[in-house]
């Protein structure tokens, strides 16, 4: 039983240099702990909401002033002084509080802030590693999941100079986090060396670090990645594969998916995917088809099961709703968990037992505004995450997580995720 003396949150800034939460929780016992959460540029339809000011003289309107003052005042005075059994408890308390099913009211920004402040301080109260608590959450033993580092950028992510989203890569015959990451350093600098080589510029880079030259076509892309995994002295797909994130919603209107300056249909889409899948080391394609399209996602999960990871984010959203969907209609295999697109952690939860239960893969997932807060490598850790997607191993927000899991490894004798 935790009971909380306050919550009290600022407004910080993401690594976009735009708004967001940070929320500090203080238990009467006189722990005390805090979090910051982080906001996505490519978003589902039914991600929960984000609270913004809407002051476009203020951060364009992307302040998150409202979200702090409710963390301070509602949140706190609703809360402040309570007895909480456990996380699913307080969970259930700031639902309630906020009454909506999109956490529209109160912010899922200000709840999540809480959720996982509340979390930390349990963890400090029992004095405990935070890694070690998420387990007790979750009823499982500790394990690293296996990076999926971000290479090469489009889409939201990159400017939209192509449009799929990002390009990542897998290193399967590592045995440590540590291998993982001497693998894509060499593999990173060996596509520094290509792009600067091949397009004579300076280096470019998209909201996770990866790089962002002007790709002649999604096609060149993958090929470079490719390239550059040979150049650094590895076999592609044995040592290093690929994964996809297509981000399709993205780039989907009424005349069609529009893709290396055209418009093709569902059909032709699943056919060039099939192409790429075919031609290139590629474990996983995340959001192939657009949100919506959840015939289109049978079909192309009909086409690839079985040697392709069909991995949801925008036509999942954490969502245990469109999860249990996904799992009837055989949609997909794999979930990317986003704790913000729910916006509390016993949601979160529930949807990553959902998509075991059934089988599938969880890869736990950073957003593309992230701040230097390393929650989320404990928490994949902690939840047995088969994978984790951080962005490349360029920029702060990034490195705090890799590095977190590095002292797991080296600290905590946490030992990696077996390869799929």
């Amino acid at each position: 039983m935790s009971k909380i003396k306050s919550f009290t949150a600022v407004e910080v800034l993401d690594s976009r240099g735009r708004p967001t939460v940070h929320a500090i929780c203080q238990l009467a016992t006189g722990h005390a702990a805090s979090a910051t959460v982080p906001s996505g540029a490519s978003t589902g339809s039914a991600e929960a909401l984000e609270l913004r000011d809407g002051d476009i003289g203020r951060y364009a309107g992307l302040g998150c002033l409202k979200a702090v003052a409710n963390v301070n005042l509602e949140i706190n005075h609703a809360l402040a002084g309570k007895d909480f059994a456990d996380q699913a408890e307080l969970d259930q308390c700031l639902l309630e509080l906020d009454g909506t099913v999109n956490k529209s009211r109160l912010g899922a920004n200000a709840i999540l802030a809480v959720s996982l402040a509340f979390c930390r301080a349990q963890a400090a109260e029992q004095g405990i590693p935070l890694y070690s608590h998420f387990a007790h959450l979750a009823g499982g033993s500790p394990i690293l999941p296996r990076p999926m580092i971000n290479l090469f950028s489009g889409g939201a992510h990159g400017g939209e100079q192509i449009a799929i989203q990002d390009v990542q890569i897998v290193v399967p015959f590592a045995r440590s986090i540590r291998q993982t990451l001497e693998v894509m350093s060499d593999v990173f600098r060996a596509a520094v060396a290509l792009v600067l080589e091949r397009y004579g510029m300076r280096l470019l880079t998209a909201d996770e670090g990866g790089l962002a030259p002007e790709f002649e076509s999604s096609e060149a892309m993958l090929a470079a990645a490719v390239e550059a995994i040979n150049l650094a002295g590895y076999r592609p797909g044995n040592e290093v594969g690929l994964t996809v994130d297509v981000a399709a919603s993205q780039f989907h209107g009424e005349a069609g998916y529009h893709i290396d300056g055209e418009f093709i249909d569902r059909g032709s889409m699943i056919d060039l995917i099939d192409k790429w899948c075919a031609a290139y080391p590629i474990f996983s394609v995340e959001d192939g088809l657009q949100e919506a399209d959840w015939e289109g996602w049978q079909r192309l999960f009909q086409r690839l099961r079985g040697h392709t990871m069909i991995l949801g984010d925008d036509l999942l959203c954490t969502n245990p709703g469109r999860i249990r969907r996904a799992i009837a209609e055989e949609a997909c295999d794999s979930l990317l968990l986003k704790v913000n697109q729910v916006g509390t952690l016993t949601e979160a939860l529930e949807a990553m037992n959902l998509a075991r239960n059934a089988g599938w893969k969880v890869v736990v997932s950073a957003r593309s505004g992230e701040t230097e807060d390393d929650w989320l490598a404990d928490l994949a850790a902690g939840w047995v995450g088969d994978y984790i997607k951080v962005g490349s191993i360029t920029q702060s927000e990034r490195l705090a997580k890799y590095n977190r899991l590095l002292v797991l490894e080296a600290m905590c004798g946490l030992r990696l995720a077996k390869a799929r």
